[in-house]
């Protein structure tokens, strides 16, 4: 697993990419009660907002870890936008990309990184 420092999640499975939140994101949030994912065949750019996650605190917008084309999207969010809380990184991911580039992929934190980078915070 890859992490940004925007707090998403990344699970590489060939060249297709699972993205979610992380554990700290959705803590941070507070409890989901929506969640607005892009549409299979949207193509996504790195650094771009791909998904709007709303919670009982605000709104958030959720970014592209990388860039490619959206081949499926968590459709059990709709009506289960509690996952993200419950299971933020695993039954909570949000979408399924293909990657253009898979070597984007190196410049993502490893979970050791990531850590470190939350003792900042």
């Amino acid at each position: 697993m890859r992490f940004t420092k925007d707090h998403e999640w990344v699970e590489i499975d060939g060249d297709v990419a699972t993205v979610g939140i992380t554990a700290y994101a959705a803590e941070q949030l507070g409890d989901v009660v929506f969640v607005d994912l892009p549409e299979p065949g949207k193509a996504m750019t790195a650094g771009e907002p791909m998904a709007v996650v709303e919670s009982v605190k605000a709104a958030s917008d959720v970014y592209a870890p990388l860039t490619g084309d959206v081949t499926a999207a968590n459709g059990e969010l709709t009506d289960n936008p509690q996952t993200v809380n419950d299971q933020p990184e695993g039954a909570g991911w949000f979408v399924k990309i293909k990657l253009s580039d898979p070597h984007q992929v190196d410049a993502l934190m490893d979970r050791a990184a990531y850590e470190t980078f939350l003792a900042t915070l």
